[in-house]
């Protein structure tokens, strides 16, 4: 199989493409940066660049959520990276002669906003504030690949753990100095997975002709975020443990500290339980046993 990543350079791409080489697919990147090509492994900078027949597409660009405070200029960029970049990238597989048979693309559980006490799972309609409808118009941009021809699969991502990148390597500064700690009132629902269980659903979704539609990419239990600091202090302990002000994060952050760290959204993945995946870290003490401990 040929797959095309694009973004396959960030977090995810970087754990998927060995993957898919080891199991003998041929791989093309679409990224701005500059590297050299390998066996099966092709670097490209513009999608027109793309010079073999395409099987499949799997769609992680877009800039970060959770990079930078969301300015105007930030939002844009956002939009731009992810929004449009899909536009495009779903008209240039419409050119294509072989048109791909596949569209695995990103997005995140953003899209049903926050609560403390709703349970998402992929039938629920999308909810407000910035991430909400930045997501659902990514969405929507994937959707007009959805054929006959081609199967779309939209990976509504929740909070991606590992080793070597992530949003855990921001959650686990403070521990490093001994200190646990949540954000807020800590009682915020934190919907997670680990990324070997990212590129395992991606894998099944490349395979599995059946599976379509939606998928919320989380595990199976979702904690709070005292939970988690709870958690992560029985394999790293503290000597204290405290929260970090809401009136801190908004200072420092502004809107996105309300989105993404002082709410939250208790997320289900039903879709994944219903064509069986079977995750290899399904709780929090199984995936912060294995990060830690690497």
């Amino acid at each position: 199989m040929h797959v095309l990543i694009t973004g396959g350079t960030g977090f995810i791409g970087s754990a998927l493409i060995p993957q898919l080489l080891s199991r003998g697919d041929s791989v093309t990147v679409l990224t701005r940066q500059t590297r050299s090509n390998q066996k099966n492994l092709c670097y490209v900078n513009e999608l027109d660049h793309v010079d073999q027949p395409v099987d499949a597409v799997i769609n992680l660009a877009g800039a970060s959520l959770a990079a930078k405070r969301w300015s105007a200029s930030y939002k844009a960029e956002m939009v731009e990276s992810r929004v449009n970049f899909t536009e495009r990238l779903v008209q240039w597989m419409g050119r294509q002669a072989q048109i791909p048979k596949v569209l695995i693309s990103g997005s995140a559980i953003g899209f049903y906003g926050c609560s403390l006490e709703q349970r998402f799972t992929e039938d629920f309609p999308g909810g407000a504030g910035f991430a909400a409808t930045l997501c659902q118009a990514w969405e929507s941009a994937a959707h007009v690949v959805e054929s006959e021809s081609t199967r779309l699969v939209l990976l509504r991502l929740g909070v991606v753990f590992d080793r070597d990148g992530g949003a855990l390597q921001e959650m686990i500064r403070s521990f490093r100095l001994g200190v646990g700690s949540w954000v807020g009132r800590g009682d915020q629902w934190l919907s997670w997975i680990h990324r070997a269980d990212v590129v395992g659903i991606i894998l099944m979704a490349l395979d599995n002709k059946a599976v379509s539609g939606v998928l919320n990419a989380v595990a199976p239990n979702p904690v709070t975020h005292r939970e988690f600091c709870d958690t992560l202090a029985r394999q790293k302990p503290v000597v204290i443990k405290l929260g970090v002000p809401g009136a801190v994060l908004r200072l420092l952050l502004g809107e996105m500290a309300d989105e993404l760290l002082l709410q939250g959204q208790y997320v289900d993945p039903q879709a994944l339980s219903a064509v069986g995946y079977n995750f290899k870290f399904p709780s929090l003490e199984s995936a912060l046993t294995d990060v830690v401990s690497r």
